[in-house]
């Protein structure tokens, strides 16, 4: 299945969620693409409600349906709450903890800094945007990337990071602390509606 490569903007206006988590793509308008999209009306039924959850998340972490199913299998087999256990696998992803350490200012751009070789993972260059980080990790720029100018760019911006991961500005590497409390992920998302669309 190949990628989305539109305009994010438009998927957020279709699921009317924002995926960036700023709020910037419905602020001006918070309704669904195409020239009906302010027409549409009526309730919409369990199912669609169950979709739409699901490509809201799908969407947020720039995941294909193939891998998206697969690490939900993945998340049954953990302790805890199935929906919340898939949560914490999708933000250990590799382009995931690269943005959330702030060397790029959306998951698009961390999953472009990784496949083109710009991060590595205990001192090793990893290029898989979906490798899974473990806990103490230590997640590097490349010492050759190290003047990047989009990476240099977004670390600027960066006002504050998420308490689950830490990062030394000197060095340009952080760590993976401990996996995300679900009070630290985002409050608009439904997870139950995720695990009922796909044990329906």
């Amino acid at each position: 299945m190949a990628r989305y490569t539109g305009p994010s903007y438009k998927q957020s206006r279709r699921v009317g969620f924002s995926l960036s988590e700023t709020g910037k793509e419905l602020a001006r308008r918070p309704y669904g693409p195409g020239q009906h999209g302010k027409d549409r009306k009526g309730k919409p039924s369990n199912y669609s409600e169950q979709l739409k959850e699901k490509q809201k998340v799908r969407f947020m972490y720039g995941v294909n349906e193939r891998q998206f199913k697969k690490t939900f299998k993945e998340a049954a087999n953990m302790k805890g709450i199935h929906g919340e256990n898939f949560l914490k696998l999708l933000e250990s992803r590799l382009d995931n903890v690269v943005y959330r350490l702030g060397l790029a200012s959306t998951r698009r751009g961390a999953r472009q800094l990784v496949n083109h070789g710009h991060i590595t993972v205990d001192g090793k260059k990893v290029d898989i945007p979906s490798y899974r980080v473990k806990v103490g990790s230590v997640i590097a720029v490349k010492e050759n990337s190290k003047e990047h100018p989009a990476m240099k760019a977004s670390l600027e911006k960066v006002t504050k990071r998420v308490e689950f991961v830490t990062f030394d500005d000197k060095n340009l590497e952080g760590k993976l602390v401990r996996l995300p409390e679900r009070s630290e992920l985002n409050a608009d998302i439904n997870e139950s509606l995720i695990v009922e669309f796909y044990n329906r």
